[in-house]
């Protein structure tokens, strides 16, 4: 058995934990990052297949995430905008494909006014609310316990309108249905943009890609810390207590990983568990944790997406005067976008497909998905995208370190009641991922966030 002291150990080598380490080493800490991968960039991941680079995971950058953007200019990794020229297109709920230019859906006034009165109601309560502590806030229990389904009912009887702006939260962005999640989760959701007008401007949440790949970010942050990132370190239990045992090394917690060449300790003050609610309960906590930490995560949960990559030898679409820019929040692909690589000559889309008709295609044969989302995206962009040089899906939910997509967020419910449980310590134990983030919450930036925000309250902590 191997063993290591560190004042401080990471679990998880994504930009959160990574940028939590470099922080810390940065200070005159001394770290280790255990990595269950064998390779770093939790939720992003940039690979070639069948000659393509794709971006498998988190992807793009909006003029709002200033700790991401102040990253890739640290890093010295450069951005690129996203290709938005030409027409946009609609499918409406009875199947009728219709090309628009502007801000607005191409749909009859009465929903388009409709729509705009329910986005003005949410920027408001956006306002007031805000993403630091929306569980705090007066009206948040009112807000938890209602469904953004039912909620968006409430307001308005245009069921075109309503599953419009529905879209963007539940397909778009948390990737479950509407009846699953609550107003005030939608509102976070909004708030860590700055706004839902935000959140439904997709040449704004969708802004910039890095040049190279988003996962540059994470693979930037492990070479400054060399061998103390240990991969295909899969972390098993972690012990822990209250105050340090032995004050001279200060260790007060032992966190054992799984390698090819046996077990590994690491003997720390602090342990930060750098990963997604959802993979807590893979660690045994000596002893463990309290009640109301179970019970917390028992009430996050990942979304269900398939983000599809298909690779053509030009982006024909713009040829036709197209965008390639795509929604239908009544179809199989709700969404498809321009997703070509910076300065490549051939043409890339990627299509989402959320939730219920997530389940609904992985019932199917794989050749019988690929020809039904295929087929999905023709019906944008026109039978050229039935025939795609490369294809590929993203199935986040059948990765074994993280088993859904984009982040987890809380059930119905579940917010207002374990809010302001999620970021609190458990003696050494601290928690941090985009899941947590106010700002940011389910990108990069968040996790960029997080991992700066630990960082500083451990070197801010006085020691036992």
């Amino acid at each position: 058995m191997t063993t290591l002291d560190r004042d401080v150990v990471v679990v998880g080598a994504g930009a959160c934990g990574l940028t939590a380490a470099t922080r810390l080493r940065e200070a005159g800490r001394s770290v280790v990052v255990l990595e269950a991968r064998d390779r770093v960039g939790g939720r992003t991941w940039t690979d070639h297949i069948d000659g393509a680079m794709l971006e498998i995971g988190g992807q793009w950058v909006s003029p709002d995430q200033t700790a991401l953007l102040a990253m890739l200019e640290e890093l010295g990794l450069e951005t690129f905008s996203r290709y938005r020229e030409g027409a946009s297109v609609y499918i409406s709920p009875d199947g009728t494909a219709t090309q628009f230019d502007g801000d607005d859906f191409p749909c009859r006034p009465e929903t388009v006014a409709a729509m705009n009165a329910l986005i003005a109601e949410l920027d408001e309560l956006v306002e007031q609310i805000g993403p630091e502590e929306p569980w705090a806030h007066p009206r948040a229990r009112e807000l938890d316990t209602v469904s953004f389904e039912h909620w968006l009912a409430q307001r308005c009887d245009d069921e075109e309108a309503r599953r419009n702006v529905g879209f963007f939260i539940a397909g778009g962005m948390l990737t479950k249905p509407m009846h699953s999640f609550s107003a005030l989760q939608a509102i976070l959701m909004a708030a860590s943009a700055g706004s839902f007008s935000n959140l439904v401007d997709e040449g704004f949440i969708l802004d910039k890609r890095v040049v190279g790949g988003m996962q540059q970010v994470s693979e930037r942050l492990a070479e400054r810390l060399g061998d103390d990132v240990l991969l295909s370190h899969p972390v098993r239990t972690v012990r822990w207590r209250e105050t340090a045992e032995d004050q001279g090394s200060g260790a007060r917690v032992e966190v054992v990983a799984d390698s090819a060449d046996g077990p590994v300790t690491v003997r720390a003050h602090d342990v930060i568990l750098a990963v997604p609610p959802n993979l807590y309960t893979r660690v045994s906590f000596e002893p463990p944790l309290p009640r109301r930490q179970h019970q917390m995560h028992q009430h996050q949960s990942f979304g269900l997406v398939v983000k599809v990559h298909a690779v053509y030898p030009t982006p024909f679409w713009r040829e036709k005067g197209l965008s390639g820019t795509g929604f239908g929040c009544s179809q199989l692909v709700q969404e498809v976008y321009d997703n070509t690589n910076h300065d490549d000559p051939k043409g890339t889309l990627v299509a989402f497909v959320p939730d219920e008709r997530a389940d609904e295609v992985f019932a199917m044969a794989a050749e019988e998905r690929k020809e039904k989302i295929l087929a999905a995206i023709a019906a944008y962009l026109g039978p050229e995208a039935l025939t795609p040089e490369v294809y590929y899906e993203s199935d986040w939910a059948a990765e074994e370190w993280t088993r859904g997509a984009y982040a987890t967020s809380f059930d119905l419910g579940g917010l207002h009641r374990y809010g302001a449980d999620m970021r609190a310590p458990v003696g050494p134990i601290r928690f941090a991922s985009s899941d947590l983030a106010a700002e940011g919450y389910q990108h990069v930036d968040g996790a960029i966030r997080m991992g700066q925000r630990t960082a500083d309250a451990i070197l801010e902590g006085a020691r036992p």
